[in-house]
């Protein structure tokens, strides 16, 4: 059997296997966004421009919402040793930063781990800790920043 012959018959095999898609599609309800990270000085100064945030490829900790009367914190650092609140989903963020999670509608808080902690630093005025609300069938943008390393 000559090399034009068994490539033939290959293509003819494949061509009767259904079609097959690598990739999930893209949930249409659950939370979409960039974990991205800042260190340094992040004071403006006269002539300084500053360097856009950076993507991070890490881990982002989705839980019920989360009050900061739920958490044992680290001083009054954003970090946290314990969350009291039932964790739903965690899901990894690309080399970009981008992110994106199906889940269904409800109340959540965002964290990822900064030196095995967990860390946010976002709150609403009852002291949520970086809420985000999933509505039925919508897609939440929310962007997460690390800036832990920072000085502002």
């Amino acid at each position: 059997m000559n090399y034009f012959t068994l490539l033939w018959l290959s293509v003819m095999a494949f061509s009767c296997c259904p079609q097959r898609t690598l990739t999930n599609p893209s949930p249409e309800q659950g939370i979409t966004g960039f974990i991205r990270e800042v260190k340094g000085n992040r004071m403006p100064s006269p002539g300084a421009v500053l360097p856009e945030p950076k993507g991070i490829k890490t881990t982002l900790y989705i839980f019920e919402e989360t009050n900061l009367s739920q958490v044992d914190r680290k001083e009054n650092e954003p970090l946290y040793r314990n969350i009291r609140a039932r964790l739903v989903k965690t899901v990894e963020s690309d080399e970009s930063g981008r992110f994106t999670v199906s889940l269904p509608p409800g109340r959540y808080s965002l964290f990822t781990k900064v030196n095995e902690m967990y860390f946010a630093n976002r709150f609403d005025e009852k002291n949520n800790i970086h809420p985000v609300v999933v509505e039925k069938d919508k897609l939440t943008e929310a962007d997460f920043l690390v800036d832990i390393d920072a000085v502002y």
